[in-house]
C-alpha cells in the first residue's frame, strides 16, 4: 500500500506541523468515521473508543477527533489516560466498531500521533487504511443534527483494565514477598500499571507516575533505565519494571540494578511456556533482535523467525505461522495467548510468573542469553537509494561480512520516520562492532 500519511503505526508527527493539527485530526476522525459508517450493519450506528497519553496536546486531538466522528454521525465513548494495549482490549470487550490511541508512544512530549485498532482489539488491516486515506481529503459533509454520534465517557475503564490484567496470571499467583519498583513513564499507565502489581500482593514503589502533559518519556521509563536501576538500588527492591509512555513497551531491571531487554524477557517467556507445554510453533522476532537471542532459543531447540522492523510486522508473522510469542529487543511482546497486541504489563507478569513458578531470579532466567554488543549509525540522506548495491558500500559490506563470520550480524536499513540510513553491526566484540558500523557508515555518507 502507498501510504501518504499512515505510517507503520498509525499518523504520527510533530504537534502543530502538518499532519497534526486539529483540522488534519478532525478530517481525520471524520474518513474514519465515514468508513466505518459505510461497513456498518443495517440500522445500527457505528461506536469508537478514544483513548489518550498524557501529552498536553492530547486534549486538542481528543477533541478535534471527537468532532470528525460525531459529525460524521458516529457516537464515542471517552476514556481519558489510558495505555494503548488498553484501549484495544476495552474495544474488543465493549463490542465497538473500533478503537482510537492518541499517542506518540515513547517519543517526546511535543510529538502526537494517531492509531486505530479494530473492534477485534487488532491493528486496522491495510485495506481500511487505505480506504481512510482515500477519504481523508474529501470534504466534510456534515450530518444533519438528527444523524449526529453523541459523546459519552466511560468511568470505569482502568478498573476494568486492572482486573483484565490481574486475570492473564493463575488464580493462585501471587506477588507476596516481592517488592517492585514500577516506573510508568509520566504516561498513559500512571494510575494502572501500580495498581495491577499492588492487588497481586506486591509492595509497589511507583516511579514516573506524576504526568503533567510535558514530562512523559522525560528520563525515565522503558527508553531511560538509569532512572529505574537507581530507583531499584536504592530502594533495595527484588525487580524494577518500565513501561513507556504508552505502556505497550517494557523493560526490567533486577535488585543489582541490571537491566534486562524485550529479547532477553521474550526468551524468559518462551522458556517457561515450552517446560510447560504451553509453547505453540516458535517465536517471531525483527531483524533488530540479538544474534544471542536467537541462538538460545534455538539451543532450546524453539524455531525463531525474524521480521521487519515494527510490532505490525512481527504481528503478521505470528499469525501467519499461528504462533503466539513474539517481540522487539526495544520490549514491544506480545504475549497472543493473553492479549491481541503488544502489552508491557501483561508482559512483566508473564516474566513473574516464569521466575515464581521455576523459583529463579531474573538474572538466572536470562543467563543463556548473553547479549552480542550492538552498534547502531544513523547516517543523513537526501535521498533514497539502495545504498546496498553501491560499489564502495558493496566493498566494505564484504570485508566486514568476511571478518564477522557467525559471529556477527550487519543490518542496513531505511529509517521508515526520518531521511537517515540506519547502519547495525552485531559482534561478540563491541571494539569490532564499533569498528565495521563506523566503515559502513562511513561509505554509505561516501555514496551519498
Amino acid at each position: 500500500m502507498s501510504r501518504r500519511y499512515f505510517g507503520t503505526d498509525g499518523v504520527r508527527g510533530k504537534v502543530g506541523v502538518a499532519p497534526i493539527t486539529p483540522d488534519f485530526v478532525m478530517r481525520l476522525g471524520y474518513a474514519a468515521g465515514k468508513v466505518l459508517a459505510a461497513h456498518r450493519r443495517e440500522g445500527e450506528r457505528p461506536t469508537v473508543l478514544i483513548g489518550k497519553d498524557t501529552r498536553i496536546s492530547g486534549y486538542m486531538c481528543e477533541s478535534a477527533l471527537e468532532a470528525g466522528f460525531t459529525s460524521a454521525g458516529v457516537d464515542v465513548v471517552l476514556t481519558g489516560p489510558m495505555p494503548t494495549p488498553a484501549v484495544a482490549y476495552l474495544t474488543r470487550a465493549l463490542r465497538l466498531a473500533a478503537g482510537v490511541v492518541i499517542s506518540a508512544s515513547h517519543n517526546p512530549y511535543d510529538d502526537n500521533g494517531i492509531k486505530f485498532f479494530s473492534g477485534e482489539g487488532e491493528k486496522l488491516p491495510d485495506s481500511v487504511e487505505s480506504e481512510i486515506e482515500a477519504q481523508i481529503d474529501e470534504p466534510i459533509k456534515c450530518a444533519l443534527s438528527s444523524g449526529l454520534g453523541k459523546v459519552r465517557r466511560i468511568e470505569d475503564a482502568a478498573g476494568r483494565y486492572i482486573e483484565f490484567c490481574k486475570g492473564t496470571v493463575p488464580s493462585n499467583m501471587n506477588l507476596r514477598g516481592m517488592k517492585i519498583v514500577v516506573d510508568c513513564a509520566h504516561g498513559a499507565a500512571y494510575h494502572v500499571a501500580p495498581p495491577v502489581f499492588h492487588e497481586l500482593g506486591a509492595e509497589v514503589v511507583a516511579i514516573g507516575a506524576s504526568p503533567n502533559g510535558f514530562n512523559i518519556n522525560d528520563k525515565v521509563g522503558a527508553t531511560s533505565p538509569r532512572t529505574l536501576q537507581t530507583a531499584v538500588t536504592e530502594a533495595r527492591a527484588d525487580l524494577g519494571i518500565a513501561l513507556d509512555g504508552d505502556g505497550d513497551r517494557l523493560l526490567m531491571v533486577d535488585g543489582a540494578g541490571r537491566a534486562y531487554d524485550g529479547d532477553q524477557l521474550l526468551y524468559v517467556i518462551a522458556s517457561d511456556s515450552q517446560r510447560h507445554g504451553r509453547l505453540r510453533g516458535g517465536v517471531a522476532g525483527t531483524l533488530m533482535s540479538n544474534l544471542a537471542f536467537e541462538l538460545a532459543l534455538r539451543a532450546s531447540g524453539i524455531p525463531f523467525e525474524r521480521a521487519k522492523v515494527g510490532d505490525r510486522y512481527v504481528l503478521e508473522l505470528m499469525q501467519a505461522r499461528g504462533w503466539r510469542l513474539g517481540g522487539e529487543n526495544s520490549g514491544h511482546i506480545l504475549c497472543l495467548d493473553q492479549h491481541t497486541t503488544g502489552d508491557g504489563i501483561v508482559a512483566a507478569l508473564q516474566v513473574l510468573c516464569a521466575l515464581r513458578g521455576s523459583r529463579m531470579t531474573l538474572e538466572e532466567a536470562c543467563t543463556p542469553v548473553a547479549l552480542y554488543p550492538q552498534v547502531m549509525i544513523n547516517v543523513p540522506v537526501k535521498r533514497r537509494a539502495n545504498y546496498q548495491e553501491h560499489a564502495g558500500v558493496v566493498s566494505v559490506l564484504r570485508k566486514a561480512e568476511r571478518d564477522l563470520a557467525d559471529d556477527g550480524r550487519i543490518l542496513l536499513r531505511p529509517s521508515g520516520t526520518e531521511p537517515v540510513i540506519r547502519v547495525m553491526v552485531e559482534a561478540k566484540s563491541r571494539a569490532k562492532a564499533s569498528r565495521w558500523a563506523k566503515a559502513i557508515a562511513g561509505a554509505v555518507r561516501a555514496a551519498g
